[in-house]
């Protein structure tokens, strides 16, 4: 049977809805402003937008929401995550709307033949620690399938899954906003004060990751942080299995620096041995290793991946080193939490470029730290840069200065700045939508800038 299906949002989920259901669907494609790869209109395609003024940001902040209109009129309706407010504000209490909406996820959730699904939340690590533990798992002999918020839309192989396969999902804020599943295996890591632009305040933010335990069964397990109040708080809205990462009965580091799991020790190797860097990356391997201990116990296959796995893009990545200046890039920090931990990583001096789009964050607590570390100098960039330089002066920190408005001037006042050993960090604690595309195009940026310094 053919449907009118309407699709909210073109990124990747919008996309992949467009491909998943083929071309034998008639389509109402909305987004809340143009874009130049749009599908071609036909009498089976409409597309509908409209130019308007719109805060920077993935978080569908707009005033005129006509552009959703006619969506009442479709058999189906496919929204992106970031668009459910809107649609909320539009179609309120409407059950004939909300009967025929639906998410990515929702129908991965109801239709994937297979219950072996490990979801990952918090704010800042889901992506590494997903591809933690689905290499984890393939090393040890697994057919495992990754998608969900690290990028790849689980449209792309929901038809493909076995019942014997594993699934690893990345699961954001906004996918897991008033979503009725939960996975078997769900692991939330840490969680800070994030997308307050978005969220009422933090509670609701919180309350939103707690749907990736809220649903699950007495025969499911929630992984979560240890000694983290807000996350075990979550966590215990499971009825199934509770194991602490960080803590005796999950994965944590001995006093001697060895990673071991359980209560019993079984040691795995030690943390000098793993080729991540940061104390962050830390938990995030707990986390991990917790999460594949439920499916198989093979040490060798976790060694494997400790000591071969360096990382993803733009978080701590290692750019290059030029006349003694080593050049990272953790583009993807995007709130100061992060940037505190990345700083932590060095012992170094470090010269730090800090600043961007504004998601409502306090600096105050990356200030202090700032000014108790060997900072040489910070770089304010963006439109975060004056709050940023005012908590860097309330904490008594000086060295500070007013960075351009392009990644290589922005590169070149840090090599002018910076001293033999020095530790050049991009670590912007904000996000990226004033100056640039996304936390990817300023990395690209950051790296190409750097590769050009002579």
């Amino acid at each position: 049977m053919v449907m009118r299906i309407g699709i909210v949002g073109w990124g990747i989920e919008g996309q992949s809805a467009f491909h998943y259901f083929g071309p034998q669907h008639d389509y109402l494609i909305v987004n809340e402003e143009p874009r130049n790869d749009f599908p071609v209109q036909s009498d089976k395609v409409v597309v509908r937008f409209i130019n308007q003024p719109r805060q920077p940001g993935i978080t569908s902040n707009v005033k005129d929401l006509t552009y959703l209109e006619g969506l009442k009129e479709c058999d189906k309706i496919v929204y992106s995550p970031t668009t459910i407010k809107n649609l909320q504000a539009v179609y309120k209490d409407d059950k004939d709307f909300w009967n025929k909406a639906t998410s990515a996820l929702r129908i991965f959730f109801k239709e994937v033949n297979t219950k072996n699904i490990i979801g990952v939340t918090g704010t800042k690590g889901k992506g590494t620690t997903c591809t933690l533990i689905a290499k984890m798992l393939e090393a040890a002999g697994q057919k495992v399938w990754l998608g969900g918020n690290i990028g790849k839309s689980v449209f792309g192989f929901l038809n493909d899954v076995q019942p014997t396969d594993w699934v690893v999902l990345e699961l954001s804020n906004f996918q897991l906003y008033d979503f009725p599943y939960s996975p078997h295996i769900a692991v939330c890591l840490m969680i800070a004060p994030e997308h307050l632009d978005w969220h009422a305040d933090v509670d609701e933010y919180a309350k939103t990751k707690a749907n990736i335990f809220a649903h699950q069964n007495k025969n499911d397990i929630a992984i979560y942080l240890d000694d983290d109040l807000r996350v075990e708080e979550i966590a215990g809205l499971s009825p199934g299995k509770k194991i602490s990462f960080m803590g005796n009965d999950g994965a944590h580091i001995r006093a001697d620096g060895m990673i071991v799991i359980g209560e019993n020790e079984t040691e795995i190797i030690q943390k000098t041995k793993v080729r991540l860097l940061g104390e962050h990356n830390l938990q995030n391997i707990c986390a991990a290793l917790t999460a594949f201990w439920q499916v198989s116990q093979n040490v060798e296959a976790v060694k494997h991946i400790l000591t071969t796995f360096k990382g993803l893009e733009h978080r701590l990545e290692f750019v290059r080193e030029l006349y003694e200046v080593q050049y990272y890039d953790d583009s993807f920090g995007t709130s100061p939490e992060t940037a505190i931990v990345a700083l932590r990583s060095f012992i170094q001096p470090v010269v730090m470029i800090l600043g961007g789009s504004d998601k409502g964050a306090d600096y105050q607590a990356l200030a202090e730290e700032i000014a108790k570390r060997r900072v040489r100098k910070v770089i304010a960039i963006g439109q975060t840069g004056p709050k940023i330089i005012a908590a860097l002066k309330k904490a008594g920190f000086k060295d500070v200065v007013v960075g351009p408005k392009t990644m290589p001037e922005i590169v070149k006042v840090a090599k002018e700045v910076a001293e033999a050993g020095d530790v050049v960090l991009l670590s912007p604690a904000s996000a990226s939508f004033d100056l640039f595309k996304d936390y990817k195009d300023r990395g690209n940026k950051f790296n190409s800038a750097v590769r050009a310094l002579a």
